[in-house]
Formats: C-alpha cells, structure tokens, sequence
C-alpha cells in the first residue's frame, strides 16, 4: 500500500491528569518504550516530521503525556519513557500513576503501541510493561525498531526472540521498522487505517 498521506501533524497538549487531555474526541493511540529506545523518532518518522516529537540525547526528558492531533482523524499520545535509572522513585510513582489514570479513563483509546529495540531481547522493563497493558486488557502492537543496523536474516531471529520473550498474544502484533529507513512504515499506515476502519 502506498505512503498514508499526512497532511496534518500537530502538537496539541502536555498532560499529566485527565483534566489536561484535549477534548477532541478523536481515536487515540498510545506509544510507550524505554527511554532512549527511539520513541521520538518513531513518531516523527510515522508524521513524516523531523522535530515534531522531540528527541534528546539526554533519556528521560518526556515527563508527560504529549498529545498529537494526525489529520483530525486520530491522536497519538506520547508517553515518558522508562526504565530510566536516574528518574528518583517519586519519579517513577508519578510516572505509575498518570499512566494507570491514562489507561482508565482514555475513552478514545484503540491500541498501545509498545516500542522495544530489535538489537536486544526486551528487557525486564519491557516485559513488565507488555504484562502492564495486558492486565487492562489492552491491545498491544509491539514495534522493533532500530532494524536498519541488522541484517533480515537477524532482523528474523530478534523478532523471533522479541515475541519469545515478550510471550506475545496471538491477537498482538509485531512489527519491524526503522525510523531511519523507513522500513515497516507502510505496516503501521495499514494497522493505523484498520483500527480506523
């Protein structure tokens, strides 16, 4: 299927509570992944924007939900990364608690997408977080990204592995792409415009 066309991709809102989503009522869709692990880049790379999401050096600089409206036809909601080893327990109880509130109350929400590094196994942090959306029976598409700096037959094994170590249900997907590339954009263009359907 050709390229999605955007012809809209703006920043909303930043939020920490319900009070401060936007009232757009439009479908949502989370993304959520390890800081560092090119969650920024991947939603620049799906709205074709080079600075949209912001991206830093510096993991850990998200400390709330950001809030993108896509051709006034869905949202994507940008979540802080985890598994940062500076962030202070306060941090991570707050972190806990906007989410847990996020994922209660999003009315609008159709998938979670959950951002892994297809050069590694997920890590325990990534595990925790799969079973986290599984135990609010949420739909979860897991994206391996990073993949241009494997070769397909690796490209094979890690998502093998990535689905292994994950446990991923048979109703999730899982797919491989690069921000850098763009490979596997187009498959996340086709799940976007099913969930949308």
């Amino acid at each position: 299927m050709a390229d999605y066309v955007i012809k809209k991709a703006e920043y909303i809102i930043s939020g920490t509570k319900k009070e401060h989503y936007p009232k757009l009522n439009l479908p949502e869709f989370v993304f959520m992944g390890r800081s560092n692990v090119g969650k920024s880049s991947f939603i620049n790379a799906i709205c074709k924007r080079k600075k949209l999401a912001y991206t830093s050096s510096k993991p850990g600089k998200t400390i709330t939900l950001n809030f993108y409206n896509i051709n006034d036809s869905f949202m994507l909601v940008d979540v802080p990364g985890y598994g940062y080893a500076q962030k202070t327990v306060q941090d991570r109880l707050k972190f806990g608690e906007m989410i847990e509130e996020y994922l209660n109350t999003a009315e609008n929400l159709k998938s979670c997408f959950l951002i892994v590094d297809l050069r590694h196994d997920p890590t325990n942090d990534d595990k925790l977080m799969y079973e986290y959306l599984k135990h609010f029976e949420k739909k979860v598409v897991v994206i391996a990204t990073k993949a241009d700096k494997l070769s397909k037959n690796q490209m094979a094994h890690n998502l093998k592995r990535v689905k292994e170590v994950l446990k991923l249900a048979k109703e999730d997907k899982a797919i491989v792409v690069s921000s850098e590339t763009r490979l596997g954009i187009e498959n996340v263009y086709d799940y976007l415009i099913s969930e949308l359907s």
